[in-house]
Protein backbone atom coordinates (compact mmCIF):
# COMPACT_ATOMS: atom_id res chain seq x y z
CA UNK A 1 0.00 0.00 0.00
CA UNK A 2 2.92 2.47 0.73
CA UNK A 3 5.20 3.12 -1.78
CA UNK A 4 9.17 3.11 -1.12
CA UNK A 5 9.16 6.41 -2.37
CA UNK A 6 5.98 7.47 -0.44
CA UNK A 7 8.14 6.81 2.88
CA UNK A 8 10.93 8.44 1.84
CA UNK A 9 8.99 11.55 1.77
CA UNK A 10 7.58 11.38 5.42
CA UNK A 11 8.84 12.15 8.46
CA UNK A 12 7.52 10.75 11.65
CA UNK A 13 7.24 13.25 14.44
CA UNK A 14 6.34 11.95 17.84
CA UNK A 15 4.73 14.46 20.36
CA UNK A 16 6.15 14.47 23.44
CA UNK A 17 5.91 18.02 24.43
CA UNK A 18 2.77 18.16 26.82
CA UNK A 19 3.49 19.02 30.58
CA UNK A 20 1.36 15.44 31.60
CA UNK A 21 -0.63 16.98 34.44
CA UNK A 22 -3.03 14.61 34.72
CA UNK A 23 -0.30 11.58 35.14
CA UNK A 24 0.90 13.90 37.93
CA UNK A 25 3.87 15.96 35.92
CA UNK A 26 7.49 14.43 34.64
CA UNK A 27 7.95 12.71 31.31
CA UNK A 28 4.87 10.18 30.87
CA UNK A 29 6.43 9.16 27.84
CA UNK A 30 9.28 7.66 29.57
CA UNK A 31 7.18 5.51 32.49
CA UNK A 32 7.29 1.72 32.48
CA UNK A 33 5.04 -0.24 29.84
CA UNK A 34 5.93 -4.10 30.29
CA UNK A 35 10.04 -3.83 30.58
CA UNK A 36 9.82 -0.21 28.14
CA UNK A 37 8.95 2.79 28.17
CA UNK A 38 5.79 4.33 26.74
CA UNK A 39 7.81 6.57 24.39
CA UNK A 40 10.22 3.25 23.07
CA UNK A 41 6.69 1.06 22.27
CA UNK A 42 5.81 4.39 20.28
CA UNK A 43 9.31 4.49 18.54
CA UNK A 44 9.04 0.76 17.57
CA UNK A 45 5.61 1.22 15.60
CA UNK A 46 6.23 4.65 14.13
CA UNK A 47 9.77 3.71 12.90
CA UNK A 48 9.07 1.33 10.09
CA UNK A 49 6.13 3.34 8.20
CA UNK A 50 8.63 6.45 8.08
CA UNK A 51 11.62 7.95 6.66
CA UNK A 52 13.07 9.43 10.26
CA UNK A 53 11.38 9.74 13.17
CA UNK A 54 12.07 13.39 15.18
CA UNK A 55 10.66 13.75 19.18
CA UNK A 56 9.24 17.04 20.06
CA UNK A 57 9.76 17.36 23.85
CA UNK A 58 10.22 20.64 25.67
CA UNK A 59 13.08 20.95 28.40
CA UNK A 60 16.28 19.15 28.68
CA UNK A 61 17.03 17.16 25.41
CA UNK A 62 19.70 14.86 27.12
CA UNK A 63 17.17 13.08 29.15
CA UNK A 64 16.22 11.63 25.87
CA UNK A 65 19.49 11.10 24.24
CA UNK A 66 19.41 6.81 24.68
CA UNK A 67 16.72 6.66 22.14
CA UNK A 68 19.15 7.96 19.51
CA UNK A 69 16.52 10.46 17.44
CA UNK A 70 16.58 14.46 17.03
CA UNK A 71 14.63 16.23 20.01
CA UNK A 72 13.45 19.55 19.04
CA UNK A 73 11.46 21.22 21.42
CA UNK A 74 8.24 24.21 20.50
CA UNK A 75 9.37 27.44 18.78
CA UNK A 76 6.18 28.81 20.42
CA UNK A 77 6.57 29.43 23.69
CA UNK A 78 4.41 29.02 26.74
CA UNK A 79 3.41 25.17 25.97
CA UNK A 80 1.08 25.83 22.91
CA UNK A 81 -0.17 22.62 22.54
CA UNK A 82 0.44 19.72 19.69
CA UNK A 83 0.08 22.30 17.13
CA UNK A 84 3.44 23.60 18.17
CA UNK A 85 4.79 19.94 18.28
CA UNK A 86 3.81 19.78 14.55
CA UNK A 87 5.28 23.07 13.40
CA UNK A 88 8.21 22.24 15.41
CA UNK A 89 8.54 19.02 13.15
CA UNK A 90 7.39 20.55 10.08
CA UNK A 91 10.67 23.45 10.69
CA UNK A 92 13.04 20.24 11.34
CA UNK A 93 12.03 18.67 8.23
CA UNK A 94 12.28 21.67 5.91
CA UNK A 95 15.93 22.23 7.45
CA UNK A 96 16.97 18.42 7.74
CA UNK A 97 14.85 16.74 5.13
CA UNK A 98 14.43 19.29 2.45
CA UNK A 99 12.79 16.70 -0.28
CA UNK A 100 10.27 15.48 2.19
CA UNK A 101 6.69 16.79 1.57
CA UNK A 102 4.68 14.87 4.58
CA UNK A 103 5.47 14.86 8.68
CA UNK A 104 3.19 12.15 10.15
CA UNK A 105 2.58 12.42 13.89
CA UNK A 106 1.62 10.56 16.74
CA UNK A 107 1.21 10.83 20.70
CA UNK A 108 3.91 9.33 22.63
CA UNK A 109 1.23 8.17 25.66
CA UNK A 110 -0.74 6.11 22.89
CA UNK A 111 1.60 2.95 22.39
CA UNK A 112 -1.03 0.92 20.44
CA UNK A 113 -1.41 2.82 17.28
CA UNK A 114 -1.95 1.11 13.74
CA UNK A 115 1.26 0.02 12.30
CA UNK A 116 0.10 0.95 9.03
CA UNK A 117 -1.07 4.42 10.27
CA UNK A 118 1.29 6.15 7.80
CA UNK A 119 0.51 3.99 4.71
CA UNK A 120 -3.21 4.38 5.02
CA UNK A 121 -2.75 8.50 5.22
CA UNK A 122 -0.73 8.45 2.13
CA UNK A 123 -3.22 6.38 0.22
CA UNK A 124 -5.60 9.02 1.69
CA UNK A 125 -3.63 11.39 0.40
CA UNK A 126 -2.90 11.02 -3.18
CA UNK A 127 -3.78 13.51 -5.02
CA UNK A 128 -4.22 16.03 -2.19
CA UNK A 129 -0.85 17.41 -1.70
CA UNK A 130 -1.58 19.95 0.56
CA UNK A 131 -4.53 18.22 2.02
CA UNK A 132 -4.40 17.13 6.21
CA UNK A 133 -5.17 13.89 6.93
CA UNK A 134 -6.54 12.88 10.43
CA UNK A 135 -7.18 9.52 12.35
CA UNK A 136 -10.90 8.40 13.26
CA UNK A 137 -11.87 5.77 14.83
CA UNK A 138 -15.34 4.24 16.68
CA UNK A 139 -14.58 6.94 19.20
CA UNK A 140 -14.32 10.04 16.87
CA UNK A 141 -11.30 12.20 15.49
CA UNK A 142 -7.86 11.74 17.18
CA UNK A 143 -5.63 14.87 15.53
CA UNK A 144 -2.82 14.22 17.38
CA UNK A 145 -2.70 11.43 14.56
CA UNK A 146 -2.06 13.13 11.26
CA UNK A 147 -0.08 13.41 8.02
CA UNK A 148 0.77 17.44 7.68
CA UNK A 149 2.05 18.91 4.66
CA UNK A 150 5.69 20.80 5.27
CA UNK A 151 4.09 23.16 2.51
CA UNK A 152 1.35 24.38 5.04
CA UNK A 153 4.67 25.68 7.84
CA UNK A 154 4.08 29.38 7.49
CA UNK A 155 0.26 29.05 7.31
CA UNK A 156 0.32 27.05 10.66
CA UNK A 157 3.06 29.24 12.49
CA UNK A 158 1.36 32.27 11.72
CA UNK A 159 -2.20 30.63 13.22
CA UNK A 160 -0.44 29.97 16.20
CA UNK A 161 1.22 33.39 16.15
CA UNK A 162 -2.44 35.30 16.49
CA UNK A 163 -4.10 32.47 19.22
CA UNK A 164 -4.75 29.40 17.43
CA UNK A 165 -4.13 26.20 19.67
CA UNK A 166 -7.13 23.58 18.66
CA UNK A 167 -6.12 21.27 16.00
CA UNK A 168 -9.47 21.18 14.55
CA UNK A 169 -9.73 25.12 14.75
CA UNK A 170 -6.81 24.95 12.33
CA UNK A 171 -7.36 22.04 10.00
CA UNK A 172 -11.21 23.42 9.94
CA UNK A 173 -9.84 25.87 7.35
CA UNK A 174 -7.99 23.56 5.50
CA UNK A 175 -8.80 20.32 3.15
CA UNK A 176 -8.76 17.79 5.76
CA UNK A 177 -9.45 13.82 5.19
CA UNK A 178 -10.59 11.93 7.66
CA UNK A 179 -9.35 8.11 7.82
CA UNK A 180 -10.92 5.56 9.70
CA UNK A 181 -9.34 2.89 11.41
CA UNK A 182 -11.26 0.11 13.28
CA UNK A 183 -11.46 -0.93 16.72
CA UNK A 184 -8.70 -3.81 18.29
CA UNK A 185 -10.07 -7.14 19.86
CA UNK A 186 -7.95 -8.00 22.66
CA UNK A 187 -8.64 -11.00 24.92
CA UNK A 188 -12.47 -10.40 25.16
CA UNK A 189 -12.43 -6.68 25.14
CA UNK A 190 -12.70 -4.27 22.60
CA UNK A 191 -9.70 -1.16 22.59
CA UNK A 192 -9.44 1.60 20.74
CA UNK A 193 -6.62 1.53 18.47
CA UNK A 194 -5.53 5.15 19.64
CA UNK A 195 -6.04 4.35 23.43
CA UNK A 196 -3.84 6.92 25.21
CA UNK A 197 -2.76 7.03 28.82
CA UNK A 198 -3.20 9.84 30.58
CA UNK A 199 -3.48 8.83 34.11
CA UNK A 200 -2.11 6.70 36.20
CA UNK A 201 -5.06 4.17 36.13
CA UNK A 202 -4.81 4.28 32.33
CA UNK A 203 -1.29 3.03 31.89
CA UNK A 204 -2.47 0.12 34.74
CA UNK A 205 -5.04 -0.38 32.05
CA UNK A 206 -2.31 -0.89 29.01
CA UNK A 207 -0.19 -2.87 31.46
CA UNK A 208 -3.64 -5.17 31.20
CA UNK A 209 -3.77 -4.67 27.30
CA UNK A 210 -0.22 -5.34 26.81
CA UNK A 211 -0.39 -8.36 28.76
CA UNK A 212 -3.60 -9.49 26.78
CA UNK A 213 -1.70 -9.06 23.46
CA UNK A 214 1.35 -10.81 24.49
CA UNK A 215 -1.00 -13.38 25.71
Amino acid sequence: MQTARQSSETVGLILAGGLSRRMGGGDKALRLLGNKTMLAHVIERLRPQVRTVVINANGDPARLSAFGLPVVADTIPDFAGPLAGVLAGMQWARRHAPDAFWIVSAAADTPFFPTDLAARFLLAAEGKADSIVLAASDDGPHPVFGLWPVSLADDLESALTVGTRKILDWTDTHDTVLVAFPSMRVGGRIVDPFFNANRPEDLADAEAILEQMRA
